[in-house]
């Protein structure tokens, strides 16, 4: 095959093709006496494989999946697929919380209203911790207006309540769906002011079609994935 074949089927160019190659994306190509590439089915495979990844992991991801197999690591291969599947899990849990928060908010209205309920409060970097995310994002979503920790007259620090909790919880999830700050700000006020949960929900639906697109990806990669190993004979596969 040319490096056009191969580019043909996906709507990519004959450059992209070669930088693909290039980057470990793909095997290396043979080359004819004269210099030009030949590629395989092998290689359409690896295309196939590389370019199913990219909607399941990103592109990142994608690419370093396809190196570790060509540098023969399917280890290293599957610790990166296992990481992406646990963020996606991780990001269904936190969806399902935060669906329950909005679901007592729009019961009760007030998602604090029972303090036997409430989680407890968390210093900066608790609740850093618990969300896998800096201290910095935190100071970075106070400023935006999104949180509004109380301090401690003697020392600062912060004090991040419950409510401060369940609004950095509802950040956290809208900037893995690839919501800007002043969209999570405006979100987060309308809950506090209002009780008003319609644009949150709007929000997280389209969060969990990502979740479910995501996920229906994964799928679509192991199989490119599964038929491009058989076709290297890796031992493992």
């Amino acid at each position: 095959m040319r490096p056009s074949d191969l580019a043909r089927e996906h709507g990519l160019s004959t450059q992209a093709v070669r930088n693909y190659e290039r980057d470990g994306f793909l095997p290396p190509a043979e080359r004819t006496a004269s210099g030009y590439r030949i590629y395989t089915e092998v290689h359409a495979a690896a295309l196939r494989a590389f370019l199913s990844l990219v909607p399941a992991y990103g592109h990142a991801a994608g690419g370093q999946i396809m190196n570790a197999l060509h540098r023969d690591a399917l280890d290293d291969a599957l610790v990166l697929i296992d990481r992406g599947h646990s963020q996606l899990l991780r990001d269904r849990e936190t969806l399902d919380a935060v669906r329950k928060a909005v679901d007592h908010l729009t019961a009760a209205g007030d998602a604090t209203t029972d303090p036997s309920t409430a989680p407890a409060t968390r210093t900066i970097g608790e609740l850093a911790h618990q969300l896998r995310v800096t201290p910095a994002t935190l100071r970075n979503w106070e400023d935006a207006g999104i949180l509004t920790p109380a301090r401690d007259p003697l020392t600062g620090h912060r004090s991040y309540g419950p409510g401060d909790i369940r609004d950095a919880e509802f950040a956290h999830l809208l900037r893995r769906g690839g919501y800007l700050l002043d969209h999570i700000s405006t979100v987060v006020q309308q809950i506090r002011t209002a009780g008003d949960t319609d644009t949150l929900a709007t929000a997280l639906d389209d969060w969990q079609h990502k979740l479910t697109t995501q996920g229906l990806a994964m799928l679509t990669a192991a199989t490119h994935l599964s038929h491009y190993l058989t076709l290297l004979n890796h031992p493992a596969a």
